[in-house]
């Protein structure tokens, strides 16, 4: 703990739980392939770290959002199969060949983007109605003769609502993609994310894309996370003091103190990836004792109410968990007003990363 007593924070990122949970969301699939996606640093978990433990759990095949992040993991993982999710921009096919990555294409000026590099392996994005990337139903029934010639190891589409079973259009979507599928010729067929893995069979094919689940926030939200939290993050105690009627606490004054009352302010803020949105909302845990963030979230410190907290576990330099085992990133990011993944990826740099492991 030497170095990592310097930070005011520390991100506790735990590989082990990493591996397993691609080990539930296998286990879920039954058969097919599951692929990782390791997009935006890993979730902001750090790509070299998770990209590693996740091929040491067995998985072969990756997903990216850009060129810049395929190279960068390719120079990790040297023999993995990567995907990019942006597909071939104008000048970067060359470049896509050099490292051995296989875009995928999202609409007809990147099929033609492509077309001297054909022989090559690319993905071919259809869109069944997420109106964002991929070829319209209209282009994917005339796509079969731009087509030929290329080598197209993957077709692929998004399911839009999968984290809500019972909405009518994820079968929609199945039923198009079914549909649209048929016109193009692809070695493999690919539908599901981490919640469409929850969806059942039909929705499986021969490859799923374990994205956000794969770092602990629930493929299944409403219903019981079968995932292992992978992140703690934890914020130290700079001071505590005493405030009372009529004294605010933090920027516009948004807090007032009813009573007497102790504020411990804590090391971390937005600046960080806490976000500002959890002012008033949010709460912490000091050891399993539930404390409230109180006042504005501010660019480097978060006040907390400690009133009921002894104060011989209030040192200056304790350690406070704002995502733990008490407050998983679900819970954190219903109190900001937003999703998982945002947490995940909003977590700055300036945290002591520690890196855990089944085998440490």
């Amino acid at each position: 703990m030497g170095e990592m007593s310097k930070a005011g924070a520390v991100l506790t990122i735990d590989l082990g739980a990493l591996a397993r949970n691609y080990q539930i969301l296998k286990n879920q699939l039954g058969s097919g392939d599951l692929a990782a996606v390791v997009k935006a640093n890993a979730y902001g978990l750090g790509v070299k770290e998770a990209a590693q433990a996740l091929k040491k759990a067995g998985c072969e095949s990756f997903f990216v959002a850009t060129l810049e992040e395929g190279i960068e993991l390719r120079g990790i993982l040297p023999d993995a199969s990567i995907h990019i999710f942006h597909g071939v921009l104008p000048g970067t096919a060359d470049d896509l060949v050099a490292y051995q990555l296989i875009p995928i294409l999202n609409s007809i000026d990147q099929i033609e983007e492509w077309q001297g590099q054909a022989e090559h392996l690319a993905g071919l994005h259809i869109d069944t109605g997420m109106s964002r990337l991929g070829l319209t139903p209209a282009e994917c029934e005339s796509a079969g003769d731009r087509l030929k010639g290329f080598n197209i190891n993957l077709v692929m589409s998004h399911l839009a609502c999968a984290d809500e079973p019972a909405n009518p259009k994820n079968q929609e979507q199945l039923a198009l993609f079914n549909k649209l599928r048929s016109f193009i010729s692809a070695d493999q067929a690919s539908l599901a994310a981490s919640s469409g893995v929850y969806l059942g069979p039909d929705f499986h094919f021969d490859l799923s894309r374990a994205g956000v689940s794969l770092y602990g926030v629930n493929p299944m939200p409403g219903r019981s996370n079968p995932m292992a939290q992978v992140v703690r993050l934890q914020a130290k105690i700079l001071q505590v003091r005493s405030v009372d009627t009529p004294q605010t606490v933090g920027y516009g004054a948004t807090h007032q103190a009813a009573k007497p009352a102790k504020i411990a302010t804590l090391s971390i803020g937005y600046a960080d990836g806490y976000l500002r949105s959890l002012s008033n909302s949010a709460t912490a845990y000091i050891g399993d004792d539930e404390v409230p963030v109180v006042g504005r979230v501010s660019m480097d410190l978060t006040t907390i109410d400690v009133t009921d907290i002894p104060d011989t576990n209030l040192a200056t330099g304790t350690l406070v968990d704002l995502i733990g085992p008490n407050n998983p990133v679900d819970q954190v990011a219903s109190q900001a007003g937003t999703i998982g993944y945002e947490i995940l990826t909003r977590l700055g740099q300036r945290f002591e990363r520690h890196y855990i492991s089944d085998e440490a």
